[in-house]
């Protein structure tokens, strides 16, 4: 049985086909595919207002910032941004130096504590090793880490490293 719709403005014959309203020389469109249009527009916006995960949300971030030449040793900048809401009363890290050929240099522990919620902070330290000495550093450990409630479990993995120097630092 053939029908006369009447699209755009245009008379023409409708093709047959189950499901399907369509008009000869135009696609074929499934009668539910233009009613569904809500549901479509409404799991958009929710997909746009859903929290994109960011590597620093909610932890530590540790970052390098600069190697400063000192007589015979070394200053190091670090800036800790810490992104939570919990106070850091002391945090202290078990750090390893490599020398640029992979050899371990030395092992020392650098207190980075206290640390306010939300905040962004300067940190430094001196190496008794020349700057050009400083290959890399490895967080090897948190050695302890508290807060206002006591020890925190995780800090380690609540944790990012990056550098801006020559020198990486990683986890």
């Amino acid at each position: 049985m053939r029908q006369r719709y009447r699209f755009w403005g245009h008379t023409e014959r409708a093709i047959s086909c189950p499901g399907f309203q369509a008009v000869r020389g135009m696609r074929l469109f499934r009668r539910s595919t233009l009613h569904n249009w809500p549901t479509v527009a409404v799991a958009a916006i929710i997909f746009a207002m859903a929290p994109v995960p960011t590597a620093h949300a909610g932890g530590l971030a540790i970052e390098l910032n600069k190697l400063e030449p000192q007589k015979d040793s070394c200053r190091a900048y670090i800036v800790v941004t810490n992104n939570s809401t919990t106070v850091y009363q002391s945090l202290k890290l078990d750090l390893v130096l490599f020398q640029p050929d992979g050899v371990i240099g030395r092992r020392f522990a650098l207190d980075l504590g206290p640390l306010r919620a939300q905040k962004r902070s300067v940190k430094l330290f001196d190496i008794d090793t020349p700057c050009d000495q400083v290959g890399s550093f490895l967080i090897n450990d948190v050695l302890e880490c508290n807060g206002e409630t006591g020890s925190i479990p995780n800090c380690l993995a609540d944790m990012t490293a990056t550098s801006l120097t020559k020198a990486k630092l990683s986890k």
